[in-house]
């Protein structure tokens, strides 16, 4: 058995400063095994010295570690030798090995605290796996993560302790080894015992698709209710995987900022979690009911309402800018406006509305942050009429699409008069084909950064405000 080495140095250019020397038995080389423990445990080296049935040591087996490589080699065989044929120079070697381990990573120019690998499941060779794997991607990008490399692992069923098989596994820890990654980002929403196994396992920091989500989400809330909705989603989220102390919770929780709790204090963190829990609800009804006043004094005046809505990154907070002059904030990424805003529409006949940006959607939204932010959402029960913003020149629109719509469908509201809106059209280079996505989809083609788009969607806008609103 391999004692516990947690108290020996760790780097993703040092190795651990032990050497791995067995014997074998039976004449074999090297085995899997210690192959797999060379990698895992970031060992110097390990060696395994024959011995024959009368005792006398044989040849000396022995592999080292060796950085990225085209040929995708994790190790490297040294010449078998006799025991006193062993001539090498350990510490200079190792010093000039571990120093090609910082050349390499050094080459990759990544900055970023967090260096990860991404991990994909998938039982289903049908489902449009890599655009999932691309959102990815891009919300990790979103929460300042260096993205190394990916993988999507295709298999019968879903292992229930690893999610892929534990040889897999292996490999892909190697792999990440030997890059420099130091967190597995997976595209599933993990179960606790799911993230304390491959924790435990890896000895690195795992994130699911949910908590890299609700990270996000906790940098971007401004407004108090915003900041009450996101650490409402986050404690929901970490509560039920407050578990016995181990090796796991530091890095489990270490996604969103916090600290493992210790094993004597376990029910008192639960408490105050759940405590923390009832105070936020507490605090976001009281938010909710000035939200509602407002839309009572909003009623009164008689102005129809408009919500725009869409998948987050369509480009919504654009198109109420450019629509109304406003300065909402708006960047080219993933969740940039968490917070609603509203804004004054004057039409060219003179008619008014208030319209609304919301909350950018995605698919499989978390539990957690559904039910956190539901009460921003059903704010669209007071809408007149959705304003559906379509990303045209993302390939996976109609995945898009689909999400929205099944969000909306959740929140009851998936029957309100809704104009479709096919954005940065600028960026779709085939207009014939575009023209027959919009037959399609009975949807209006419009640039939201040029105004001069803008007028036959303002016409049917106007159009839908006159018919649908009692004035």
């Amino acid at each position: 058995m391999i004692p516990d080495l947690g108290a020996f140095r760790a780097s993703s250019t040092r190795l651990k400063g032990l050497r791995l020397i067995h014997t074998h038995l039976n004449g074999e080389k090297l085995t899997r095994d210690d192959l797999t423990d060379l990698a895992l445990l970031r060992l110097d080296l390990v060696c395994a010295v024959e011995a024959d049935p009368s005792g006398i040591p044989g040849v000396v087996h022995t592999a080292h570690l060796i950085p990225e490589n085209p040929e995708g080699k994790y190790w490297l065989f040294l010449r078998p030798v006799r025991p006193a044929e062993m001539d090498l120079n350990f510490t200079d070697f190792i010093q000039a090995l571990e120093g090609e381990f910082a050349r390499k990573q050094k080459a990759k120019t990544v900055d970023a605290a967090e260096r990860a690998f991404l991990i994909r499941v998938e039982t289903d060779p049908r489902c449009d796996s890599q655009s999932s794997m691309d959102e990815l991607k891009e919300l990790a990008g979103s929460c300042g993560v260096e993205v190394l490399d990916s993988t999507i692992q295709y298999r019968d069923r879903i292992d229930p302790k690893f999610l892929l098989g534990k040889g897999k596994l292996s490999e892909l820890i190697i792999k990440t080894l030997q890059m420099g990654a130091n967190l597995l980002i997976f595209d599933h929403e993990l179960t606790p015992a799911q993230i304390r196994a491959i924790a435990d396992f890896t000895e690195l920091k795992i994130i699911d698709r949910t908590q890299l989500i609700l990270d996000i989400f906790a940098g971007r809330a401004h407004s108090r209710e915003g900041k009450i909705q996101v650490e409402l989603a986050q404690l929901k989220y970490l509560l039920p995987r407050l578990t016995t102390k181990n090796t796991a919770m530091s890095r489990l929780t270490g996604g969103i900022g916090g600290r493992g709790p210790g094993e004597t204090k376990l029910e008192i963190n639960r408490r105050r979690v759940r405590d923390q829990i009832r105070r936020l609800e507490q605090g976001l009804k009281n938010v909710q009911k000035g939200r509602r006043e407002r839309r009572v004094k909003r009623r009164k005046k008689g102005l129809p309402i408009i919500s725009i809505i869409g998948y987050t990154n369509a480009g919504k907070s654009t198109l109420l800018n450019t629509m109304t002059k406003s300065r909402v904030f708006t960047e080219d990424r993933l969740f940039a406006t968490l917070d609603p805003k509203s804004s004054r529409l004057r039409f060219p006949r003179d008619a008014e509305a208030i319209i609304t940006d919301t909350v950018g959607f995605i698919r499989d939204l978390p539990r957690e942050l559904f039910a956190a932010f539901r009460a921003t959402l059903e704010e669209l029960n007071e809408a007149d009429v959705l304003l559906h913003v379509i990303d045209v020149s993302n390939p996976n629109f109609e995945g898009q699409i689909t999400a929205v719509e099944k969000i909306l469908e959740e929140l009851n509201v998936a029957k309100k008069p809704t104009i479709r809106i096919f954005n940065k059209e600028d960026r779709f280079p085939d207009k014939t084909l575009l023209e027959n996505l919009c037959r399609r989809f009975q949807a209006t083609a419009i640039s939201a950064l040029n105004s001069e788009t803008l007028s036959p969607l303002i016409e049917k806008m106007e159009g839908m405000i006159i018919k649908n609103v009692a004035w």
